[in-house]
């Protein structure tokens, strides 16, 4: 089976944003400025720090994107509806689309029981349907934390496609005992990994990875995470601007929401094992023409 975008492009680029908020008292677990304090002393600041993706990023990153008028999925934390309304109304607005992401970012799916989980894709869900008026397909666990039920629970709930994939690079069809569900992949570098070092890596690593996979991939999808509370500052927002600029120079990118590239997946029947035909469009006849030690060797 030959796999190809739609409209003859050959690489896909989709911008993922990850909206969160954190449980009443909670605050993640790092900040640029967390302090050395004594063990079981409040991290005022770290508390204070989690919140600017709500109070400012957000509405830098809708802008931004407003601007270049690319298209984007925000996984948003239900929560946000309850702190941040405006907000999550104005990416409905803008016409970006709304993944689920749990009720808080401190809520692990990998922690519950199976029944706890359902529950909480639910209400998630139920959240963010009830507040934007709009569908909601998709989803991503917190710091990818699922479980080995997640997917099937995904497909009970009436969703589509989840980002919860760390084995693929392109989208694929998932089999589960409650149907079919598209995995959309993440990245393995996103904007967390370049906060406390230099901002620039973001751009970098982006270009380079774009640049290669247009030289030598038949194919490809480059997937670019950016969290508010991170990447919606102007040090990590400008570089991320860029990159984007650069890749919209190119007239064989197709920038794609997250509800797209889950729908090529279900319609072209991709699975995991489909891939090997990217490289080698006859990967049974090449291992007959290669010397059984050798085969044995590259294996």
């Amino acid at each position: 089976m030959k796999l190809a975008w739609p409209n003859g492009k050959k690489n896909a680029v989709s911008v993922t944003v990850m909206f969160e908020t954190w449980s009443e008292g909670h605050a993640p677990s790092y900040s640029v400025q967390t302090t050395h304090l004594k063990p079981g002393t409040v991290d005022h600041a770290s508390k204070a720090w989690s919140t600017y993706g709500g109070r400012v990023g957000v509405w830098r990153i809708i802008r931004m994107l407003d601007r270049l008028q690319i298209p984007a999925t925000f996984f948003t934390s239900a929560r946000c509806t309850e702190e941040y309304p405006t907000a999550v109304k104005q990416i409905v607005k803008s016409g970006y689309d709304l993944a689920g992401h749990s009720y808080t970012q401190d809520q692990l799916l990998a922690y519950m029981t199976v029944e706890q989980q359902e529950a909480t894709i639910r209400r998630s869900i139920d959240m963010l349907q009830s507040f934007s008026a709009r569908k909601v397909t998709g989803w991503a666990s917190p710091v990818v934390a699922f479980t080995p039920e997640t997917a099937g629970l995904l497909v009970k709930a009436g969703l589509t496609w989840t980002t919860d994939v760390t084995y693929a690079d392109l989208p694929i069809r998932i089999a589960t005992p409650h149907g079919v569900i598209a995995g959309v992949p993440t990245t393995d570098f996103s904007d967390n990994r370049v906060m406390r070092a230099s901002p620039r890596d973001l751009y970098d690593v982006y270009r380079g990875t774009f640049d290669y996979l247009v030289r030598n991939e038949p194919m490809g999808l480059l997937v670019l995470v950016i969290h508010c509370h991170f990447g919606g500052r102007p040090l990590i927002t400008a570089g991320l601007d860029e990159v984007l600029r650069y890749i919209g120079k190119s007239r064989d990118v197709w920038f794609a929401r997250h509800e797209e590239l889950a729908q090529w997946a279900l319609a072209s029947g991709a699975d995991e094992h489909s891939y090997r035909d990217r490289f080698f469009r006859e990967p049974a006849a090449v291992l007959k023409s290669v010397p059984r030690t050798k085969a044995r060797a590259r294996a």
